[in-house]
């Protein structure tokens, strides 16, 4: 059933479209190294919870927008060594993301339901 990578970030909402070129780039490289398919997602519909909530767990700031995003690979040993040899290429560090790091939540996947 192959392997997820999940990712979610507070991106300024004035960065729209700078977000949207830094991820098709990235993108391409991700898929040079593998990856199936790469999704990034631009919040629409995110509601604050009280709890817990995608805005709570990135501290998302009034002026930015929640994205959501995961890369699909074939397998979780695809994608390992995928990201080693990502972590080395230089177009990794090319530029600045246009989104605070820091606040970035990340995670690896295996899926259990692919219908």
């Amino acid at each position: 059933m192959g392997y997820v990578d999940g990712f979610v970030a507070a991106v300024p909402t004035a960065k729209k479209e700078e977000f949207r070129s830094h991820s098709a780039a990235m993108a391409e490289l991700f898929k040079e190294y593998g990856a199936l398919s790469v999704v990034d997602c631009w919040g629409h519909e995110v509601p604050d919870g009280e709890v817990t909530s995608f805005p709570l767990a990135v501290k998302c700031q009034p002026d930015e927008t929640v994205v959501f995003s995961w890369i699909t690979w074939p397998s979780h040993e695809a994608r390992a060594a995928a990201w080693e040899k990502l972590r080395e290429d230089p177009r990794m560090m090319a530029g600045d993301m246009p989104f605070d790091g820091k606040r970035l939540i990340y995670g690896g996947f295996e899926p259990v339901v692919d219908a």
